[in-house]
């Protein structure tokens, strides 16, 4: 399993080493943009409108924010990296610990799974019972993907779990939703609010996420594996006259389109975690 961050994680005194690992693997169906005649990808340049170059180079590229309408202050590489790097958290220090039931869903964002470093299993291992025990999870600040981030970390199953959460700042409130309607505005009679609990109790399992997937990706995968079977595929065609670079991406793309299909693997039960 990939790690995407490593380093300490202090729980007073006690100091872990720890990796993290992406607990969440996507699995969207990539599909690119094609010409339709000769079956060439698209490629996007990068272009400024009103400017006398035609292509961008990306030592032209700076990055800018911008304050007022096409008013910007430009950051260079060297400020924003020195900024990084006096805000980077290097150790993950538990700073509180608190109720898992007071954070609302809506500010929790990405998953990592937590592993100890060799020499670290002991000290990991007190964390996690001693968080079962209690019920609470510990609260900590972290830098990753190139920012700073607020999170969480409980226990899933035997594992150590860390939860980046967002900032209040990023969270919308719910006074800025539209046409809420209000209760003094209709009267819910007493036999329709019964009718409704009753259909929510008889419609309550206990969850299981095996029992969900995603039908439209699955249907779609079967789509492409029935053309491909069926030969419905199409071959890019070479115009003679191209220069040599549209000519080596045809021949490009025409290798990657006729690669024999990677078998599809055996469905297997996830074990858990």
């Amino acid at each position: 399993m990939h790690t995407v961050w490593k380093g300490n994680l202090t729980f007073g005194l006690v100091s872990i080493g720890i990796k993290l690992h992406s607990a969440v693997e996507e699995k969207d169906v990539k599909l690119i943009s094609i010409h339709k005649d000769c079956l060439v990808p698209i490629r996007h340049e990068k272009i400024a409108p009103g400017c006398d170059d035609d292509a961008i180079e990306p030592e032209d590229i700076v990055k800018a924010y911008e304050y007022g309408p096409h008013q910007y202050v430009i950051l260079n590489n060297n400020e924003l990296d020195a900024l990084k790097k006096e805000y980077e958290v290097k150790a993950v220090d538990i700073m509180s610990f608190v109720q898992l039931e007071e954070i609302d869903p809506v500010y929790f964002d990405r998953s990592y799974f937590i592993s100890p470093t060799p020499g670290s299993e002991k000290a990991y291992l007190l964390l996690r019972q001693a968080l079962e025990r209690t019920g609470k999870i510990g609260l900590v600040k972290i830098s990753l993907r190139s920012r700073q981030h607020l999170a969480i970390i409980r226990v899933l199953d035997d594992c150590l779990i860390l939860e980046t959460i967002h900032y209040p700042d990023e969270v919308r409130t719910v006074d800025q939703v539209p046409n809420l309607p209000d209760a003094d505005q209709f009267t819910i009679q007493t036999k329709e609010l019964v009718a409704a609990i009753t259909l929510v109790n008889q419609l309550t399992v206990r969850f299981d996420p095996e029992a969900y997937q995603d039908e439209y990706r699955s249907a779609l995968l079967d789509l492409i594996e029935l053309k491909i079977e069926q030969e419905d595929i199409v071959k890019p065609v070479i115009n003679p006259n191209r220069d040599l670079g549209s000519i080596m991406e045809a021949l490009s793309a025409s290798i990657e389109q006729t690669k024999p299909a990677p078998k599809k693997p055996a469905r297997t039960k996830k074990a858990s975690l």
